[in-house]
C-alpha cells in the first residue's frame, strides 16, 4: 500500500515539475488569449473557455481518484479503480449533447464530469462520485449500492462495465432509437425530451475490447451498418496499453478495428484535449448524420496501478512508467492553456491545488454520510411487485382488446373460434394478440420471422406484423439479449428468443450482471422491461443431444428479482405471457418464459387420440378473471394421500402416473408450480399440509435443481410430514434413446410415490 501510494505521489510531484517548467507564451496577438469564444489554438473546435472548463473536469477527475485512496486508508470508501491518465475523455463529453445516452467505462471520470456542466444548472458532479466512493445513500443513481457514473438527468445509464458487458446494451440501444420513432411509440415512463437525432455513445477499456463480448457487439453493430439499418452509436476505445497487469500489444487496437469495414475509424492522442474534442466533433457528427456507427480509439496512459492496492512497479519497467508520466493528459491540457495565455504555470499549480484542496473537503464530508444498513433498503430495487396494478392492466387489455386490431392481425379468423390448440398455438396466438396491442413490442431471434420459428411457434407474425416489429436476429446470443436490453430503455417492450435453453449459457451475463442489475443500481430510476422466451427442457422425441435438450435452469433461479415462469399447458400459456408483458409494462419486471419443447405439438394426454393436452383459446372478455399472478401454482385432483410437485414436462409425466396410482387406490394431487421464480410457496404449503406427504418429481438436475428450493422452502416454514425427490440425474443429456437413462421418468414417480405412501 505504500509502495502504491509513493507511485501516486511520483505521479503528483512530476505534474508540479513538468508545470513549473512552463514558459509564458512570447509577446505577440497571441501571447495574452483570454478564455472566451475565441479556438484554444487555430483550427481547432475547442474554445479557450470551454477548454478551462475541461481543465477543470480533468483536475476534479485526477483529485477524485486521490480522494479515494485518501478515503480507503481511513476506512471510510470502498472504490479505488480511478480515471488518471483517461482524462481526455471530457473532450468526448464536450462533443457530445447531454441529450445523447451515455453508457460509460470506469475510468470515463472526467467525461462525467464534464457532462455535469453541461447541465443546466451544471451539476456538481464530484459530490456524486465521491457519494458513490463512500457508499452512501444520497448518492444519486445507485444510493449506495456500487460505485458507478449514472445520473438520469444527464443521460448516463449506469454500468459495471468490467468486461465490457454493456456494449451489447449500447448497441440496442442505438438499433432501438430510430426504430422506437419510426413505430410512433410513446409509452408512459419514455423520456421524451430527446431530440430525434440523439445518438449513443459507449465508452471501454483495450483489455476488454478482447472480451468476446465486446467482439459480438461490436459485430452486431457493423453486420446492422452493413445492411443499411440505422444504429447512432459512438464507440469510444481508451486504450492505455495494460488491463491491470497484461499488457496490450502495441498497435493491436488499430489493427483490430482500422480495417475497411462499416465501421469508420477516427484516432486521437489522450494528450491532446483539443484533439480529442475535434476528432470526437468529427465522428460525433458522422454517427449523427449517418445514423451509422464509428469507432473512436484515444491513445490513453494509466497513471498509477489498476486500483489502490496495485503496484504497477511488480510488473512495469521504470522507464516505462516513466514514458506514461510524460504523457500525462493534464500537462497537455495545462501546456495548451499557457500556451494561449489563458492560464499563467503560477495559476495552473494554484488551480491544481485548489481543486485538490476542495475535492479533499468534499471527501471529508461525504466520509460523514449515511450508508444503507437493512436487506430491506438494499434489495427495494430489485424486484417491484405491484400485482393489483399488474391485474388492472390486464383486465384493461381484456376490455380493449375488440379494437385493438384483432380482426386484421389474425385475418378474421379469432383463436378463440378456432377449437383447442396446442401449447406451441397458444403461444403463437397469444403473441399475435399481444403484437396487435402493444405498438411497442418488437419479437426478434435467430429464425423467428421468416422461417417463423423452429418450431413454427412464431410462424405468421412477419407477415401480420411487419419486419420492423419482427425480425431475425445475428447468430449470437449476448446480442440479442443486448438488443432486447438496449430496446427496453428506448421505451420498446422487447420480446426476444433463445432457440434452445443451452445457447443460453454462454450470454447468460446479459441477464445476471447487466439486465437484474440495472434497476439495483439505479434504484429503479431505469429498468428492462423484457420478456425472454426460450424453447427448453428436454424429452424430444428423434432429436436431441446436449443442445437441444438441456433441462438446467440453475444460473437462472439465482438472479435476484428475475422471474420464470414455465407454462406446461395450453391453457396456462397464454395468460402467463400476458402476466409477464403486463408486468414487464407495469414494473419493468425481466422474466424468463421457458417453453418445454417436447410439450409444443404434444395433443395427447393418456392415451392416443384423446387430446388431453389441447385446450381452447380464451377470449378477451374472460382475460382478466383468468389472470395467473405472478408465484400462483395449479392443482389437478384432491386425492388425500401424496402431493406431487412439479412443473413442464414433469406434470404430463406425474398426471400420467397418477392415472395408473388410482388403480391401487392411492389417492394424488398434483401441484404445478408455473412459476420458478418467484416459487408459489404458500399455495405449496396449503397442498403439502393437505396430504402430509410431498413428492417433487423434478425433471432438472439433482444439484442445483428446482427440487432444492422447493424442499428448502418446506424446510423453512416448519413442514413436519415426509419430503422425498426424484430428479434427473447430474449428466448432460445424450443423443438418443440413451437419454432416458439420465433423465426423470413416469417409472420413477410411480415408484417413489408407492413408497412415500407405504
Amino acid at each position: 500500500m505504500r509502495q502504491a501510494q509513493a507511485e501516486r505521489d511520483s505521479v503528483e510531484r512530476h505534474f508540479a515539475e513538468a508545470i513549473g517548467a512552463l514558459d509564458r507564451p512570447s509577446a505577440g496577438p497571441r501571447a495574452e488569449r483570454p478564455a472566451g469564444p475565441q479556438p484554444i489554438r487555430d483550427g481547432s473546435a475547442l474554445t479557450g473557455q470551454r477548454c478551462l472548463e475541461l481543465f477543470d473536469a480533468q483536475l476534479a477527475s485526477r483529485h477524485l481518484d486521490l480522494a479515494a485512496r485518501w478515503l480507503r486508508a481511513r476506512g471510510a470508501g470502498y472504490y479505488t479503480i480511478g480515471s488518471s491518465g483517461h482524462e481526455a475523455n471530457a473532450g468526448v463529453a464536450a462533443a457530445l449533447r447531454i441529450t445523447d445516452p451515455a453508457l460509460l467505462h470506469y475510468r470515463s471520470g472526467a467525461f462525467y464530469l464534464a457532462r455535469c456542466q453541461q447541465a443546466t444548472p451544471p451539476r456538481d458532479g464530484v459530490r456524486d462520485v465521491l457519494l458513490g466512493l463512500v457508499a452512501a445513500t444520497e448518492e444519486p443513481i445507485a444510493g449506495g449500492r456500487h460505485k458507478v457514473f449514472g445520473h438520469r438527468q444527464l443521460h448516463v445509464i449506469p454500468q459495471t462495465s468490467t468486461i465490457a458487458s454493456h456494449l451489447p446494451r449500447a448497441v440496442g440501444l442505438a438499433f432501438s432509437l430510430d426504430r422506437a420513432a419510426k413505430l410512433g411509440h410513446d409509452r408512459p415512463g419514455r423520456d421524451r425530451s430527446g431530440p430525434r437525432d440523439a445518438i449513443v455513445v459507449c465508452s471501454f477499456g483495450d483489455a476488454s475490447a478482447n472480451h468476446s463480448t465486446a467482439a459480438g457487439a461490436i459485430n452486431t453493430a457493423a453486420y446492422c451498418a452493413y445492411q443499411g439499418l440505422p444504429i447512432p452509436l459512438l464507440l469510444v476505445c481508451e486504450d492505455n496499453g495494460i488491463g491491470v497487469s497484461v499488457r496490450t500489444p502495441p498497435g493491436w487496437i488499430t489493427a483490430a478495428h482500422s480495417g475497411q469495414g462499416p465501421i469508420p475509424y477516427f484516432h486521437a492522442d489522450g494528450y491532446d484535449v483539443a484533439a480529442v474534442h475535434d476528432t470526437a466533433l468529427a465522428a460525433a457528427s458522422w454517427v449523427r448524420e449517418r445514423r451509422a456507427p464509428a469507432f473512436l480509439h484515444l491513445r490513453t496512459v494509466r497513471l498509477g496501478g489498476h486500483a489502490g492496492s496495485d503496484v504497477e512497479s511488480a510488473y512495469r519497467s521504470a522507464a516505462d512508467i516513466a514514458a506514461d508520466a510524460g504523457r500525462d493528459p493534464l500537462i497537455g491540457t495545462a501546456g495548451m492553456l499557457v500556451a494561449a495565455g489563458v492560464l499563467s504555470p503560477a495559476e495552473v499549480l494554484d488551480r491544481y491545488e485548489q481543486s485538490r484542496a476542495r475535492v479533499l473537503e468534499l471527501a471529508a464530508q461525504a466520509a460523514r454520510a449515511p450508508r444503507l444498513t437493512t436487506a430491506a433498503e438494499i434489495m427495494a430495487p430489485i424486484a417491484p411487485r405491484r400485482p393489483h396494478a399488474v391485474a388492472a392492466a390486464l383486465a384493461v387489455r381484456g376490455r380493449t382488446a375488440a379494437a385493438s386490431g384483432r380482426h386484421q392481425a389474425f385475418a378474421g379468423r379469432l383463436p378463440e373460434a378456432e377449437g383447442p390448440l396446442t401449447l406451441a398455438q397458444a403461444i403463437n396466438r397469444t403473441l399475435a394478440d399481444e403484437l396487435a396491442a402493444r405498438p411497442g413490442m418488437i419479437l426478434f431471434g435467430e429464425d423467428v420471422a421468416r422461417k417463423g420459428g423452429v418450431y413454427g411457434v412464431t410462424r405468421g407474425l412477419l407477415r401480420s406484423f411487419g419486419a420492423g416489429r419482427v425480425f431475425d436476429s445475428v447468430l449470437d446470443e449476448q446480442s440479442i439479449l443486448g438488443v432486447a436490453l438496449g430496446a427496453g430503455l428506448a421505451g420498446l417492450l422487447p420480446v426476444p428468443e433463445i432457440q434452445y435453453l443451452a445457447y443460453l449459457h454462454n450470454a447468460a451475463d446479459q441477464i445476471r450482471g447487466e439486465g437484474a442489475t440495472l434497476p439495483f443500481f439505479s434504484r429503479g430510476q431505469y429498468r428492462n422491461p423484457v420478456v425472454v422466451r426460450i424453447a427448453g427442457l428436454a424429452y424430444q422425441q428423434g432429436f436431441g443431444g446436449h443442445f437441444h435438450n438441456d433441462n438446467s435452469v440453475a444460473a437462472l433461479r439465482d438472479i435476484p428479482g428475475l422471474v420464470i415462469a414455465c407454462p406446461a399447458r395450453p391453457d396456462d400459456a397464454p395468460a402467463m405471457l400476458r402476466t409477464c408483458l403486463a408486468a414487464a409494462d407495469v414494473d419493468g419486471t425481466m422474466s424468463v418464459f421457458l417453453e418445454p419443447i417436447a410439450l409444443y405439438h404434444q395433443r395427447d394426454l393418456h392415451v392416443p387420440g384423446d387430446d388431453g393436452w389441447l385446450a381452447p383459446y380464451d377470449a378477451p372478455a374472460s382475460w382478466a378473471s383468468g389472470h395467473i399472478a405472478l408465484g400462483s401454482a395449479r392443482v389437478y385432483g384432491d386425492g388425500p394421500d401424496v402431493t406431487i410437485v412439479t412443473f413442464g414436462n414433469g406434470l404430463r409425466m406425474s398426471l400420467r402416473a397418477c392415472a395408473r396410482l388410482a388403480a391401487d387406490g392411492i389417492g394424488c394431487r398434483v401441484l404445478d408450480l408455473r412459476w420458478l421464480a418467484p416459487l408459489p410457496v404458500a399455495d405449496l404449503l396449503r397442498e403439502a399440509s393437505a396430504t402430509g406427504r410431498v413428492l417433487v418429481a423434478d425433471e432438472t438436475r439433482r444439484t442445483g435443481g428446482v427440487a432444492e428450493g422447493v424442499i428448502a422452502a418446506l424446510a423453512d416454514a416448519g413442514f413436519t410430514g415426509r419430503v422425498r425427490r426424484v430428479a434427473s440425474e447430474d449428466s448432460f443429456i445424450p443423443l438418443g434413446d440413451a437419454a432416458a437413462a439420465v433423465l426423470l421418468t413416469e417409472a420413477a414417480i410411480e415408484a417413489a410415490t408407492w413408497d412415500i405412501v407405504h
